[in-house]
Order: structure tokens, then sequence, then C-alpha cells
């Protein structure tokens, strides 16, 4: 079994900075790539930052230049740096891996996600 296990949310007040991490455990062979999405409260879930295997990294155009994508050198656990936070930013926070496992071949996962609240 493949499981995706998020930390880091919280309460922040705006202008301030919070540290998302992505944990990746169970029969994995290979991680292609990893994400981070955000579903705000009434609105879809939309695509924050992508990193793969390669390390090529791939943000959304209105997030460039307040949130970093990183990984360990494990490449199981993704890291979402977020700066001078906005309340706009406030959603859920989700986790999403394609890999492929030691049994079943390839599959997307998703972690539990992990809220972030953003005062003004």
């Amino acid at each position: 079994q493949v499981q995706l296990v998020e930390s880091g949310g919280g309460l922040v007040q705006a202008g301030g900075s919070l540290r998302l991490s992505c944990a990746a455990s169970g029969s994995i062979y290979s991680i292609y790539v990893m994400r981070w999405y955000r579903q705000a409260p009434g609105k879809e879930r939309e695509l924050v930052a992508a990193i793969t295997s390669g390390g090529i990294r791939n943000y959304a155009d209105s997030l460039k230049g307040r949130f970093t994508i990183s990984r360990d050198n494990a490449k199981t656990t993704v890291y979402l740096q977020m700066n001078s936070l906005k309340p706009e930013d406030t959603a859920v926070y989700y986790c999403n891996a394609d890999l492929r496992t030691m049994t079943t071949g390839y599959l997307a996962v998703w972690g539990q996600g992990t809220l972030v609240t953003v005062s003004s």
C-alpha cells in the first residue's frame, strides 16, 4: 500500500510563511512526479506546483515568486515553501504523486490534505 502524508498546515498571518511537507511511503518502485494542489472553499481544485523525478519544476503563474517546490535527496518527500502569504491562499493543500509500485504498476496517489488558513 502506498500513501502520501501531508503536514505543516496551520494558521498564519498575512505576509507570513509556511512550509508544507508530503512524505510518500509504501511499496514504491519509482516516483515520476509530485505535485501540490489546493482547493479553496467554494472553488475548484487547482494545481499549485509540480516537480518531476528529473527535478523540473512548474508553478501556477499566479504563484511564481512566492511559492517554491523542492524535495529531499531520496525523492520521496516533497516540500512547498510558501512566502508572503495572502488571505486568498487559504485552502486545503493536497499532495499528489504519479508513481510505480513494486506490485501493481502505475498509480496516482493523493494525500488527505492539510489546511492552510491565512488571516488578514
